[in-house]
């Protein structure tokens, strides 16, 4: 039994890639069934930052997950294959542990990654996919991270996506005091951009999304003015500062958009932050004079910095997270043994039974309660033969030196199995 990780995510894959591999929530059902093709129980993890199979399977599943990645997001494999990690069991289960909490975003600490864990299973979940020990080693990396965040400081005063886009707007207009934001989205990402940047001072704040009733909430909940996705033109001849993050799947602002936007206004800078993956906005969209593109791999600068601040409570999280796998891999080696142990305990009663009723059948008549008395006596003998062997079967199962195997072969309980 193995449980496989295969990733991408924005440490080893630039933007460029990361959406083309990206599977938004609206496709993440029918990901998962096309997944169901290949392997027959697994997870996908899609973020801003990364895409990541998690599958279990009898062997060796990767080349498998790289194939449906490959299926479902037409990504060539020799797109993929330079960017891709791999991971197997304690390996993977460490990885997920990390990005539960926090440890592997480009904003360490960084909250939504913990609901996206948890959504992730959930959609699993309901598509079917999720087996007892994928589900429990997924429930083991949420607890973690809950606990991390709980016992250290990783989260205190934490920074996200949202509000390092927002300061690199501050850096490079100043004072955001009466600039007038425009927020293209109406999710969580969007949410915090609208707070963050009211908190800044900026005013007025448009929020256009693709549905009007979503803009009209988050409006009502925040203040702000909610606009239709076909007014952007308008709205952009007056914009000091653009936030995307709408996740659409092709161009929301492109070239010809921002060319007509930019003859009305030559003089005034527009600061267009993308953080969408995939992108908002057309790359060539930065080549016009007076405009600042930036895309969400841009902000690495602020990511490093706040890495270098909280390097002590990264370290405390790093121990929660070494005790919390130590853990699950021993519940795994024990769930691993589960079958041998099942056979071997199975082959070791028929003998002691069979065994049994030869000898009684030799002995003169017996009470029932002699006849319990040599039952219990006999199966105590086999509890205790066993006892130490099983014992080193749930340690050792998972570290590839073969005692399952060779217990199989030493009681020959394949071929029980076959006859």
């Amino acid at each position: 039994m193995h449980v496989s990780l295969v990733g991408l995510n924005h440490s080893t894959t630039p933007v460029t890639i990361r959406e083309k591999v990206a599977i938004s929530a609206q496709k993440l059902r029918d990901s998962l069934l096309l997944l169901r093709c290949y392997v027959t129980h697994g997870i996908i993890l899609s973020t801003c930052n990364r895409t990541e199979v998690y599958t279990m399977s009898s062997h060796h599943a990767e080349a498998a997950s790289i194939d449906f990645l490959n299926a479902t997001t037409g990504v060539s494999f020799a797109d993929l294959l330079p960017h891709i990690y791999l991971r197997e069991n304690e390996a993977a289960f460490e990885h997920l542990f990390r990005v539960a909490s926090g440890l592997d975003s480009m904003i360490v600490g960084e909250f939504e990654v913990l609901g996206q864990v948890r959504q992730a299973l959930a959609v699993a979940e309901k598509a079917r996919m999720v087996n007892l020990p994928l589900r429990y080693i997924f429930q083991s990396a949420i607890r973690t991270g809950r606990r991390v965040r709980d016992e250290t400081g990783i989260s205190k005063n934490a920074v996200s996506i949202s509000s390092v886009a927002v300061d690199l707007a501050a850096n490079i207009l100043g004072d955001l005091g009466n600039c007038k934001v425009l927020v293209i989205g109406a999710g969580e990402a969007s949410r915090l951009v609208v707070k963050i940047a009211k908190e800044r001072g900026a005013s007025p704040i448009v929020i256009a999304s693709r549905t009007q009733e979503r803009a009209s909430a988050l409006a009502a909940t925040l203040g702000g003015i909610p606009i239709k996705l076909n007014n952007l033109v308008e709205e952009l001849s007056t914009a000091n500062i653009v936030v995307t993050c709408s996740g659409a799947p092709r161009w929301i602002l492109d070239v010809r958009h921002l060319e007509e936007v930019m003859q009305k206004r030559p003089r005034l800078p527009l600061v267009i932050i993308d953080i969408a993956v995939p992108r908002d906005v057309e790359p060539a969209v930065g080549q016009i004079k007076n405009v600042f593109l930036h895309n969400i791999d841009d902000l690495t600068e602020v990511s490093g910095l706040n890495h270098q601040q909280r390097e002590g409570e990264i370290q405390k999280a790093r121990e929660i997270i070494a005790a919390e796998v130590s853990k699950l891999v021993t519940w795994w080696r024990a769930i691993e043994a589960r079958p041998i142990v099942s056979d071997l305990m199975r082959n070791a009663e028929e003998i002691r039974c069979a065994q049994l009723k030869k000898t009684l059948r030799k002995l003169p008549q017996l009470s029932d309660e002699e006849r319990n008395s040599l039952e219990a006596m006999t199966r105590s003998i086999v509890t205790k033969i066993l006892k130490k062997p099983i014992e080193h079967l749930k340690t050792n199962a998972d570290n590839n030196r073969g005692y399952a195997e060779t217990v199989s072969e030493l009681f020959q309980l394949n071929r029980k199995k076959r006859k």
